[in-house]
């Protein structure tokens, strides 16, 4: 115990003495003079008195003591903890930024670019795969999907969710939710507005509580409970003014009556639904939640404390297993999956994200890489000045202290700069998202720099300062103080630093032909999807979407009267050429799908679940599709006629592979009387689904014989489609102000805006920027090396000159060193281009990993900016004067 207290009493008598010497840093430097005096005068009189002469003794007691100004600041930064010194050498550090604004300015921007750019991609990253999702406890809420040999992850059916509710072990509480719309009346007509419907759970399932109001209670859903909703605080605020008394009050729409009872927090985002204003219960059940066979709902469950993902995902298999074997016509082939929210909700944006942070991580490196080229050059300088410094008395440590500083007051400048860049660049990236797309992915809206960005910009700034502190070390004599100061001559400084700087530069190509050849891929697979096949002709094709009350068209002939309106006046609209309804429009998505059988094949339980499309006659000629065999269907194809069916391509060849399907009947999966359809066209492969998806099997119904109220109007144009929205909105309203309209768009316009090609063109674009910034980054460097090889081999030339060697001799020899370098880091980059590659091979559409075209282009177009680079300093050394070469050595 008495040590220990020993121990204390002596730090803190040391800690007292430092902060004493701190605050009276005169005072103490004044003692510390003349206890050093002291002390030589002493061994000064020792000497004397063994038989020196004087002024040897005192020469002697000098040399014996050492040199007085190391031993002065050796024992300040023992004393004072160097505070002193670390505000002396920032002092000194920016003084020298000042004497050097083009060094200065070069660096901070290099290094700012690069800080900027890869803290605004981490903002992405931070946002879509490291913030946390705005639930309580968000890693035990899951994604619970049907699977199929076809379909991955389904849809559930509301009866197999039932039962699945029922069975589980594994899960707090298991909900379903469904996208949807309602029509909202305001004063300029009926306004379709996003809505959802979920489970009374769903928000307890998730852990997230309404700021106002209350959420639903259990059994809140019952067909015999009043209907509820809860607002989003976005609707609050812009449809009711953040009214607090809006609780209680009734709202009307389309569907019916419902009473507001809640509003949701401002930060509450559900990625899988996308923007929603209303959130609804299930209630009643729709006709197609009273069959098991139909499937479109999705299922979102909290798991038990000692649950995993995994035990979760056997134990919902186990239950689909005793469903297939229970229900064998409508569940045979189904499985279950169980994923976490977090993996469904960022599975398509992750690799893009990834991809953008490797390439904005490639263009940082390249950025230090030059930064560092231009520290060791001004290193390079400066090898006279530290051993004059060293031989003043300046210590090992105080010197490798300044050149910290100096690399720290850099870093930190350029950091400042790039988070200002990076809040700019963050903002930029989000507006250039289309708004379909980003409504999709709610967590990348609002995105600004937050702590993580900070934290992230700061790691970024340690590592930089810390590269560009050491890197100078390495070439300052720092503990030769001879060497430095005989090193006068430029050979051998200049060949130590030409052979760093050539690694540097091979490290530099290298790195800028993997950003180059990755740019090169995204192109050309951005530019392969979108001309990609789509076996119709986008252009001049004019699209909104139609949604009637159900109180009022929901029947049958109520529906096929406003077809049939809408077909007659926007035929007759000036500039129309044809006009097509439909129940989903082409590029839509792989969805509204039907189980069918043929008459007549044998048929062995299976489930063949391809999407379905209600159309009008002459719907494919309007498109421009090709009819292969058969014909369209008719006007006079009514609910009194037979039913028909029109099939694609895709589908005739999978299961009429030997024979013509004219004339064939397809039908439910008991081929019931009412559900057989006649075959009487095959149609070219209409792209349904997204840009990059497989053409699949598709089938056609007759929209007059089952019509709806709910339908995409697309109208072929002899001018401009976006003139003809307005237009179209109006004789839609002119029909019925209680009709609404929504998503005026052009097909070019969706194709555009649709999540693939925002993906796609998003790091296309964006890669391709950074490929852009390293091969100007790349070739500077070049230019820096290669300058700075001819200004160390002046003399040199200037002698094989003088001897009779010719101006190309000079520059083939200039052009050698640098095509020597320029070879290497291609090939060196075209190995790593290649791993580069294969990994994000699945954001490629249409290109091969392997593509040699590209790697070819982009070696010989650094190669000719490598050799342009080269050029200009081998010209310069062909035109060196041999005699004033000379006289300047």
């Amino acid at each position: 115990m008495n040590r220990m207290e020993d121990v204390s009493m002596d730090w803190a008598s040391g800690f007292f003495q430092r902060l004493k010497a701190l605050i009276w840093r005169k005072r103490y430097r004044s003692e510390l003079d003349e206890e050093m005096a002291f002390h030589r005068v002493e061994t000064e009189r020792e000497l004397r008195s063994s038989g020196m002469k004087p002024s040897d003794a005192r020469r002697a007691a000098m040399r014996q003591f050492g040199n007085a100004e190391q031993l002065k600041n050796g024992s300040t930064s023992v004393v004072s903890f160097r505070f002193e010194a670390v505000i002396q050498d920032l002092q000194f550090a920016f003084r020298q930024l000042r004497k050097n604004p083009g060094f200065a300015l070069t660096a901070i921007a290099i290094l700012s670019l690069g800080i900027g750019a890869s803290v605004a991609i981490f903002g992405f990253v931070d946002g879509a795969l490291i913030k946390p999702l705005p639930y309580s406890n968000p890693n035990r809420v899951m994604g619970v999907y049907e699977t199929s040999t076809a379909c991955p992850h389904c849809n559930l059916s509301y009866q197999d969710y039932l039962d699945w509710k029922k069975q589980n072990r594994v899960f707090q509480s298991l909900d379903v939710w469904t996208g949807g719309g309602i029509l909202l009346p305001t004063p300029a007509g009926a306004e379709p507005v996003p809505a959802a419907r979920v489970s009374d759970g769903f928000f307890h399932t998730l852990g997230v509580k309404p700021i106002l109001g209350r959420d639903f209670y259990p059994g809140e859903s019952a067909p015999d409970k009043p209907r509820t909703t809860l607002l989003s605080y976005a609707t609050w605020q812009n449809r009711f003014n953040g009214d607090r008394s809006v609780i209680g009050r009734s709202l009307t729409v389309d569907s019916g009556t419902y009473t507001i009872i809640g509003v949701l927090p401002p930060d509450f985002q559900f990625a899988p639904k996308g923007r929603a204003d209303f959130w609804m219960t299930l209630h009643d059940p729709t006709g197609c939640e009273q069959r098991r066979s139909c499937h479109d709902l999705n299922g979102v469950g909290r798991l038990n404390d000692d649950a995993s993902v995994a035990t979760a995902d056997a134990d919902m298999k186990a239950i689909a297993a005793r469903l297939e074997l229970q229900y064998p016509d409508s569940n045979l082939g189904q499985g279950a999956i169980v994923l976490p929210l977090a993996t469904v909700i960022t599975g398509d944006i992750k690799p893009v994200l990834l991809v953008l942070l490797g390439g904005a991580t490639l263009l940082l490196l390249i950025a230090c890489i030059n930064v560092a080229s231009l520290v060791l050059v001004r290193a390079e300088s400066r090898k006279r000045e530290m051993a004059v410094r060293g031989a003043l008395g300046a210590s090992r440590s105080r010197m490798i202290g300044q050149f910290a500083t100096e690399g720290a007051a850099l870093v930190a400048l350029s950091t400042l700069l790039g988070l200002c860049l990076a809040g700019f660049g963050m903002q930029a990236l989000t507006s250039l998202l289309p708004k379909p797309a980003l409504d999709s992915m709610p967590y990348l809206q609002g995105l600004h720099l937050n702590l993580h960005c900070v934290l992230f910009a700061m790691l970024l700034a340690v590592l930089a300062a810390a590269l560009f502190s050491i890197t100078p070390l390495l070439r300052l004599p720092l503990g030769r103080v001879i060497d430095g100061l005989q090193e006068g001559g430029r050979g051998y400084a200049g060949r130590s630093w030409r052979s760093l700087g050539a690694n540097l530069v091979v490290l530099e190509l290298a790195t800028a032909m993997v950003l180059l050849a990755g740019a090169g891929l995204l192109s050309k697979s951005f530019y392969k999807l979108l001309h990609v096949d789509l076996h119709f002709a986008p252009d001049h094709l004019a699209m909104i979407t139609v949604q009637a009350p159900d109180a009022t068209y929901g029947k049958a002939p109520q529906s096929l009267k406003l077809d049939h309106e809408l077909m007659r006046r926007i035929s007759a609209l000036p500039g129309v050429i044809s006009v097509g309804l439909a129940s989903d429009p082409p590029l839509t998505c792989r969805c509204d799908t039907t189980w069918f059988r043929i008459l007549g094949h044998p048929w062995h339980g299976e489930h063949n679940d391809v999407p379905e499309r209600d159309v009008t006659p002459d719907y494919f000629k309007m498109l421009r599709s090709r009819v292969i065999s058969g014909r369209e269907f008719t006007e006079s194809e009514d609910s009194t006629k037979a039913r028909t069916v029109i099939i694609n391509s895709a589908l005739a060849k999978q299961f009429f592979p030997n024979e013509d399907p004219i004339g064939k009947k397809i039908g439910g999966l008991d081929l019931s009387k009412d559900s057989l359809h006649e075959i009487v066209g095959v149609v070219e492969d209409v792209r349904e689904a997204q840009l990059d998806a497989e053409l699949i099997p598709a089938i056609y119904y007759p929209m007059y014989q089952e019509p709806s109220d709910f339908i995409v109007v697309l109208v072929r144009t002899s001018q401009s489609p976006e003139s003809m929205l307005p237009l179209l909105s109006a004789t839609v309203h002119q029909i019925d102000p209680g009709i609404g309209v929504s998503n005026p768009t052009t097909m070019d316009q969706q194709i555009d805006d649709s999540q693939t090609a925002a993906i796609h063109r998003s790091a296309a674009y964006l890669v391709g920027g950074f490929a852009a910034l390293a091969l100007l980054l790349g070739v500077v460097g070049l230019y820096g090396v290669i300058a700075y090889s001819v200004s160390q081999r002046t003399r040199e030339i200037g002698v094989r000159m003088a001897l009779g060697a010719p101006r190309g001799s000079v520059y083939g020899m200039i052009l050698r060193e640098a095509g020597l370098l320029t070879v290497l880091g291609i090939a060196l980059g075209v190995g790593a281009s290649l791993g580069v590659a294969t990994l994000m091979s699945k954001l490629l559409f249409g290109v091969a990993a392997w593509d040699i075209e590209n790697l070819t282009g982009v070696a010989l177009l650094l190669g000719c900016f490598a050799l342009l680079a080269s050029f200009l300093p081998a010209r310069r050394a062909a035109g060196v004067d041999p005699a004033e070469a000379l006289r300047t050595e």
